[in-house]
This record gives C-alpha cells, sequence and structure tokens, in this order.
C-alpha cells in the first residue's frame, strides 16, 4: 500500500497567499541563506501547484465552452437554413401571391 500525503495540497488561493508572504520574506534580506534556499524550493512547489490548478480549470472550461448544446447541431452554424424568404427567387421582381 503506497504511503498517504502528509499533508493535503493546499488550495490555489493558499498556495497564492504563501507564495506571496514567502516573497515578502525572501525581500526582506533577514533569512539565512539555507532558508533561503528553502523557501525558493517551497516556492517552486507552490508554483508547479499553482499552474496546474490553472491549468485544470482552463481545460474544464474549454471543455464547456466548446461543448455544443443539444439544440444545436454543429452544421447548422456553418450552413444555416434559408428562410422561407430568402428561398425565393432574389430577382427584383414583386410577388403578391
Amino acid at each position: 500500500m503506497p504511503p498517504s500525503k502528509k499533508k493535503k495540497d493546499p488550495s490555489f488561493e493558499q498556495a497564492l497567499d504563501e507564495l506571496e508572504t514567502m516573497v515578502e520574506t525572501m525581500e526582506s534580506g533577514q533569512l539565512p541563506l539555507e532558508q533561503l534556499i528553502s523557501h525558493y524550493e517551497r516556492g517552486a512547489t507552490l508554483i508547479t501547484h499553482c499552474e496546474k490548478v490553472l491549468d485544470d480549470a482552463r481545460k474544464r472550461l474549454e471543455l464547456l465552452t466548446l461543448k455544443p448544446s443539444s439544440d444545436n447541431d454543429p452544421a447548422e452554424e456553418t450552413n444555416p437554413k434559408a428562410t422561407p424568404a430568402e428561398s425565393f427567387n432574389d430577382d427584383d421582381e414583386i410577388r403578391l401571391f
């Protein structure tokens, strides 16, 4: 049986907040080198996680926006049916009947 994760992945918002806090701390210049490297590694992991979450969200949105509805036939969008008025010969003649 594979070992379970010790920590659940953070939400996108939590990861972003953690990244912002880490950047502020790193930019302060008060951390020793080892902590800077540790923060950098954690930041790289969080960025990868955020990119994956965004990519998954993008794919879900693409499926929603590209999925044709059951009412619309994709063939109709490229070849709309002619209206009754358009089906008559367009010869500038006025037709009364």
